[in-house]
């Protein structure tokens, strides 16, 4: 079937309802294979991603964390050499002002010692480096907080109290010290299965 659900899961009866609920203490509590889609807020204890080493594919996966950070950052990062009269202009991608605003940036000299500056901010999607010698090979990063419809409809909120309902509860209770049974879902979970 073209557009077929396999599993559909409704929880319409309070703050803290699942419509899929799982479990695994050591394997997972899900297994996705292919693409997943998230249209809400996707909340982690952390994150990472895997791909296979690229040096020993077969053998090997290689894990990075995701940036973590109080607001809702996207990170541009590349390399430039400045030309003959030490400039380099670097063009970020065509919806960089679009996405994101308040943009940081940093600027790291290579080889050798070398001044360098931002000479001119980003603007129509690009922005100049300026180097006090010509051919100067600098590594540089933009970052900028999202200003998408998206994110600034639903803002993150850094802190915050929990419901009622798990007050006195650990999402890791483990990483704690604690019992699983004070685990946050701990009351979800089907008899005997803790």
């Amino acid at each position: 079937m073209l557009h077929g659900n396999g599993v559909v899961g409704e929880a319409n009866n309070g703050y803290a309802a699942y419509g899929v609920w799982g479990k695994s203490d050591y394997g997972y509590a899900g297994k996705f294979s292919g693409r997943v889609g998230v249209s809400g807020t996707l909340t982690k204890g952390s994150g990472q991603f895997r791909i296979d080493h690229p040096l020993d594919p077969e053998n090997r996966y290689l894990n990075h964390a995701g940036i973590e950070s109080p607001e809702q950052l996207n990170l541009y990062s590349g390399i430039a050499v400045t030309d003959s009269e030490g400039v380099a202009v670097v063009v970020l991608p065509e919806y960089f002002a679009a996405l994101n605003s308040d943009f940081r940036y940093q600027l790291t000299v290579i080889g050798d010692f070398a001044q360098v500056a931002v000479a001119e901010e980003v603007s129509g999607n690009r922005f100049a480096i300026a180097t006090d010698r010509p051919e100067v090979k600098v590594s540089w990063q933009v970052t900028g907080v999202r200003q998408d419809p998206f994110a600034r409809a639903h803002p993150m909120v850094v802190e915050e109290a929990k419901p009622e309902e798990e007050r006195g509860t650990y999402l890791h209770p483990e990483a704690w010290g604690k019992p699983s049974e004070a685990g946050a879902d701990y009351a979800w979970m089907p008899p005997g299965s803790a």
